[in-house]
């Protein structure tokens, strides 16, 4: 009896074997046809249609006013520091700093964004949430990143060799005529290249220079970083709410030979 049912479970189990290789097809050919995109391409109502109330959405939400902008703005305006770079290194202090106090207890002492970042101006006239996405189209997040004295350091003398309108606030740099060290500030403190002091400060940034993005390589010899999960363009967004006008200015937060 046993012999005959070993045998009828290999018949099955051979058959079972058989018919999936019997199922299995192989592909001997692949056709393909290239489609051009351009105006010749004819429209699929269908989704067309499906897509319609969703785009008319988003258009809607994009064209929302939140501000108004007495003048345009544009990153190339000035060498060492613009209105609009300026005025996004405050909103950044402004809005991150009381969420940072709020849940660590401790405060931003400066902000420091990247010239790179800064994708578009902002034009004269209404400030939209489409601004806000225009100026900052990336998911970068702020990150509050306590830097110990020396990597400050760093990050003054990077400022320094590149001389570029990198966003910046509560911070403080003057260079002479020929480009050599003058003085420097963070929150009101005085930095020096030569110091050397027990002692660190909280710099707001975003979470892709934290990485050493933009060569700022000081940003990864941190002490500790905060995330504050919160998107920079969200935050642009909330100032703009927050602002009947934004109307800033080129200052001497960055200067050279004054």
């Amino acid at each position: 009896m046993k012999n005959k049912f070993f045998n009828l479970l290999v018949v099955v189990l051979f058959l079972g074997l058989f018919s999936c290789e019997e199922e299995y097809v192989k592909p001997v050919k692949i056709s393909y046809q290239q489609q051009a995109i351009d105006s010749t391409l004819a429209k699929n109502t269908d989704m067309e249609e499906f897509i319609k109330p969703y785009r008319e959405k988003i258009d809607a939400e994009m064209k929302t006013v939140l501000s108004y902008s007495p003048k345009s703005m544009f990153k190339s305006d000035s060498p060492y520091n613009t209105a609009i770079g300026n005025m996004m290194a405050d909103a950044v202090l402004e809005e991150a700093n009381p969420l940072f106090k709020q849940r660590h207890n401790l405060a931003i002492d400066a902000v420091l964004l990247n010239y790179g970042g800064i994708r578009s101006g902002i034009s004269e006239g209404e400030i939209t949430v489409r601004t806000a996405y225009d100026i900052m189209p990336f998911e970068n997040k702020v990150v509050v990143v306590e830097l110990p004295y020396e990597a400050a350091q760093e990050m003054i003398k990077y400022l320094m060799k590149k001389r570029t309108a990198h966003p910046i606030s509560g911070m403080q740099i003057q260079l002479n005529h020929n480009y050599s060290f003058k003085e420097a500030f963070i929150n009101n403190e005085a930095i020096h290249p030569e110091d050397n002091k027990n002692k660190s400060f909280y710099i707001a940034t975003s979470d892709y220079l934290l990485q050493g993005g933009d060569e700022m390589d000081f940003f990864t010899n941190n002490t500790e970083v905060f995330h504050l999960d919160y998107k920079l363009r969200n935050l642009f967004i909330d100032y703009f709410k927050k602002k009947d006008e934004i109307n800033p200015t080129q200052d001497n937060r960055f200067t050279v030979g004054n």
